[in-house]
């Protein structure tokens, strides 16, 4: 199950015991947010994408879209996200609980900038019903992330 691989990996940290687990979903931003009972923005979306045939990850604020244009002049190419056949095989983790910890192998994890306004957010923990709460600095660190990007647009509310 993913959210033990999430366990597991977050050992080498001793921050397994920070993840939630609910009772409810929290496989979508609003889902989430409800579990949480803290506004969707701070929920950190993680989306997979192909790029030159391996899967990226990029985790931003859960208000943003990704803006085509951005993703590709960041990437070099058209953002193109996984199916969830292809996120279950290529990054380990199933949609709903896709998160940037305990990843498959090669699978490189990019952080938005949106992230950046807030003390904490709340990423998936492998699950569609989990969570953890991390600072920036903490989720640079467990992501093991390779750059930050800038590839969103801000939804009018």
């Amino acid at each position: 199950m993913s959210i033990e691989r999430v366990r597991n990996y977050l050992q080498k940290w001793n921050m397994q015991d920070r993840i939630q687990e609910f009772d409810v979903s929290s496989a979508t931003v609003e889902l989430a947010a409800q579990a949480l009972n803290v506004e969707g923005a701070r929920i950190a979306k993680t989306l997979s994408y192909l790029v030159d045939g391996g899967a990226v990850l990029v985790v931003a604020a859960g208000d943003i879209r990704v803006d085509n244009r951005k993703f590709k002049d960041a990437f070099h190419t058209k953002a193109k996200m996984l199916t969830a056949d292809q996120a279950a095989e290529m990054v380990g983790h199933a949609v709903g609980g896709v998160c940037p910890f305990g990843v498959n192998e090669g699978v490189k994890v990019y952080l938005d900038v949106s992230l950046k306004r807030f003390e904490t957010v709340y990423p998936a923990a492998g699950s569609s019903n989990s969570a953890i709460e991390l600072t920036i600095p903490e989720l640079e660190e467990l992501s093991g992330y390779t750059a930050w990007v800038d590839v969103a647009k801000e939804v009018e509310a």
